[in-house]
């Protein structure tokens, strides 16, 4: 089993980064053929998705379409302010989970990774492992 960390800076309040080429590069160097990628996040506020890699106004759609979703402007009791970003990590979830096959991601064609931002900016961290087939 391979593990580690990949730090994600993120530069605006809410938006997707795309972190395929880091995962892909720390698979590329286990020398592991086949198995299982597993993404972990460790951020309340913060999330993970696989979506279209190909046309970046999908990522601002999606942001957008979670500002619809959920409203920046309710009256949440939570006391740090950001309820908004708590809501939309758990919409978008905490883990990910990718095949691996000729030591690479099995995403298809217009697949790509995203680190989901939704209260930065701020130095983040996802953390992987590859399982190995045997």
């Amino acid at each position: 089993m391979h593990k580690g960390t990949i730090t994600v800076p993120t530069t605006r309040h809410m938006h997707l980064v795309g972190i395929t080429s880091e995962v892909q590069s720390q698979i590329s160097q286990t020398g592991i053929e086949e198995g299982i990628c597993y993404l972990f996040n460790p951020h309340t506020t913060a999330g993970l998705t696989i979506n279209e890699g190909a046309d970046p106004d999908v990522c601002t759609d999606i942001i957008k379409g979670l500002r619809e979703i959920v409203p920046l402007d309710y009256p949440f009791k939570h006391m740090e302010g950001n309820s908004p970003s708590h809501i939309m990590a758990s919409l978008m979830g905490a883990s990910l989970t990718i095949m691996v096959s000729s030591n690479m991601l099995q995403l298809g064609t217009w697949q790509a990774i995203y680190f989901c931002e939704f209260d930065g900016p701020r130095t983040r961290n996802i953390h992987w492992q590859l399982l190995a087939s045997d």
